[in-house]
């Protein structure tokens, strides 16, 4: 059975992708394509750590300020 490549993808595959729009609305969309540009030139995640651990770093900001809203907002 043959797959298709996922090189193959056309635009509005990629406008769709969920974890694309998720990381999106994080405001680490940058970050994170550093890290896939780096993983792509390199092949090799040792090599990405400085983009790996800013990609973190903003996604555990993003996180922490949700947990703080939440915290902040009356329960019902």
């Amino acid at each position: 059975m043959s797959y298709p490549s996922p090189h193959d993808r056309t635009r509005k595959d990629d406008e769709d992708d969920p974890v694309d729009q998720m990381i999106s609305r994080t405001g680490c969309a940058e970050l994170h394509y550093a890290v896939q540009e780096c993983m792509a030139e390199h092949q090799d995640w040792r090599a990405c750590q400085k983009q790996v651990q800013s990609f973190k770093d903003c996604m555990t900001n993003f996180q922490n300020a949700q947990k703080e809203q939440r915290r902040q907002q009356p329960s019902t």
